[in-house]
C-alpha cells in the first residue's frame, strides 16, 4: 500500500503566479495533495512576474490560506522596483528572514519530507535546519544556480568573495539528503560542486500536455491583434528577465521590416518589458500582449507558428528555461539561442533551429527559413510535441519522483548518470 506523507515545501514563489517558480511550486503542490498527501507550503506573498505585490494579498504581513487543499502560510518580502545587483539579494534576504518564524512552527507538525526550491538558496539553511528538527528528509531543489550566475553576469566580481561563497554553497549542498535541477547538465553541475551522485536528482520542470496541445486555436488573439490569418506569427511567451537576451527580439524583427507576412508577438510582464516596447515603438511588425490567465496559456501558446527562446550567453547552460515544455507541447517549432553543447542546444536541435546567442541576423535568417516552409515547421511541431509527451508530461514527472513512499527510486526516464532518491 503506498505510503501517504507530511510534505513540506518551502519556496519563495507559490500560486496564483502564473508563471516561473511560483507556478511550478503550486503544481506540484496541488498535485501531491490531489494524490494523498498532506502538503503545507511556507511561501511569499505573491508578486511575480509584475515585481509588485499583489493588491488581493495586501493588508497583512503574514497570511495563512487553503489552497487546493494545500494549507500556504505566507510571509511577507521586499519587492524592489528595479531589482538589480544587491536589490534582488536583499529581496532574497527579506523572504528568508521573515519566513524563519513560520519554518519554526512547521517543526512541530513533524513532515517527513521538506522540499526546499532555490531560488532562494539562501532559504536553504532554514530548510535543511527544519527537516533536521523535525525529523524528515531534507531535499534542495534547485530551478538555476545563483550562485553561478551572479559570478556570470558581473554581480560578484571579487575572488574573494567568490572563494567565501562558493565555499558556503557547497557546505551546504552536502547536508541535504538529496539535491535535484531541472536539466541533466545541471544535475551534472551539482555532481563537480561535489554532490555525490547518489543524492543527485533529475527533476524537470513538466507541462499538461492535454491543457496545451496543438489543437487549440490563436483566432481569438489573432482578432485582438488585427493579426491576417495567412500571416506567420512568431512568438515570445513569458516572463521578461535580464539573463533571457529578449532585446535580440526588436532587432530581428527591424531586420525583418519588409515580411509583411511576418509579425513578431511579445507576450508576458518582467523587468525588461519597458525596454523591449521603446524598442519597438516604430515596428508595425511588433504587437505586444499583457500576460495571460493560466485558462488562457494553451491557446496564446498555439497563436505561434514559431516560438522564440533567446538566451544570454552567459546563461544558456545554468538554466533551462521552464517556457520550453509550453512551447514543445503546443507542437510548433522553437528557434533559440544558445551555445553549442548546451543542454537547450541538445533538446531544440531536434525540433526546431539553433542559433548563437547575440547572433540577432541568424536569428532572423532562421525565422525566415521556417516562415518560407510550412511542410518543414510542421514536422518541427510534430517532433516538438513528441518530445514534450515523452519527456515533460506532468503525472510522467511527478509519479517518477513522488510515488509509493513519497519519493521513489526510478530512473528509466531520467537521463543517463542521474540517480533518483531513495524513499524517505
Amino acid at each position: 500500500m503506498e505510503r501517504l506523507l507530511k510534505i513540506l515545501i518551502y519556496s519563495a514563489n507559490f500560486a496564483p503566479e502564473p508563471t516561473g517558480i511560483g507556478k511550478y511550486s503550486g503544481e506540484m503542490a496541488e498535485w501531491l495533495a490531489a494524490h494523498g498527501h498532506s502538503v503545507r507550503v511556507v511561501c511569499s506573498l505573491p508578486y511575480y512576474p509584475q515585481w509588485k505585490l499583489d493588491p488581493a494579498f495586501a493588508g497583512r504581513a503574514f497570511r495563512r490560506d487553503a489552497w487546493r487543499n494545500v494549507s500556504v502560510w505566507r510571509a511577507p518580502i521586499w519587492v524592489p522596483s528595479s531589482p538589480t545587483g544587491i536589490k534582488r539579494v536583499l529581496h532574497l534576504l527579506s523572504f528568508a528572514i521573515c519566513s524563519l518564524p513560520l519554518m519554526v512552527r512547521q517543526i512541530f507538525w513533524r513532515p517527513d519530507l521538506v522540499v526546499t526550491v532555490a531560488p532562494a538558496f539562501v532559504c536553504a539553511p532554514m530548510g535543511w535546519l527544519t527537516a533536521r528538527l523535525a525529523g524528515a528528509r531534507a531535499w534542495l531543489h534547485l530551478q538555476d544556480f545563483e550562485v553561478d550566475l551572479a559570478f556570470s553576469m558581473g554581480l560578484l566580481s571579487s575572488k574573494l568573495v567568490r572563494g567565501i561563497v562558493l565555499r558556503l554553497e557547497r557546505f551546504m549542498l552536502l547536508r541535504f539528503d538529496q539535491v535535484s535541477s531541472i536539466s541533466a547538465r545541471m544535475v551534472q553541475t551539482l555532481q563537480r560542486k561535489g554532490v555525490p551522485m547518489s543524492r543527485t536528482q533529475y527533476f524537470p520542470n513538466w507541462v499538461d500536455v492535454s491543457r496545451i496541445n496543438p489543437d487549440l486555436k490563436g483566432d481569438a488573439f489573432r482578432a485582438q491583434l488585427d493579426i491576417p490569418a495567412d500571416s506567420v506569427v512568431v512568438l515570445f511567451s513569458g516572463s521578461m528577465g535580464g539573463k533571457q537576451g529578449l532585446m535580440a527580439i526588436p532587432a530581428a524583427a527591424a531586420q525583418l521590416a519588409a515580411r509583411k507576412d511576418i509579425v513578431f508577438v511579445v507576450s508576458g510582464e518582467g523587468v525588461v518589458k519597458a525596454a523591449l516596447q521603446s524598442a519597438a515603438a516604430d515596428m508595425p511588425n511588433v504587437r505586444f500582449l499583457p500576460l495571460q490567465p493560466i485558462e488562457r496559456l494553451g491557446e496564446l501558446l498555439c497563436l505561434g507558428d514559431i516560438h522564440l527562446l533567446p538566451q544570454n550567453a552567459d546563461a544558456t547552460d545554468l538554466v533551462l528555461p521552464s517556457k520550453l515544455s509550453g512551447m514543445l507541447s503546443s507542437g510548433r517549432p522553437v528557434i533559440t539561442m544558445s551555445q553549442a553543447g548546451t543542454e537547450l542546444h541538445a533538446v531544440v536541435s531536434q525540433c526546431g533551429f539553433v542559433v548563437p546567442p547575440d547572433d540577432t541576423s541568424a536569428l532572423a535568417a532562421a525565422v525566415v527559413r521556417l516562415a518560407d516552409h510550412s511542410a518543414e515547421r510542421r514536422e518541427l511541431g510534430k517532433r516538438a510535441r513528441a518530445y514534450a509527451e515523452h519527456h515533460f508530461e506532468i503525472d510522467l514527472v511527478l509519479a517518477r519522483l513522488f510515488g509509493w513512499g513519497g519519493v521513489r527510486k526510478k530512473t528509466s526516464t531520467a537521463p543517463e548518470g542521474v540517480v533518483a532518491p531513495a524513499a524517505p
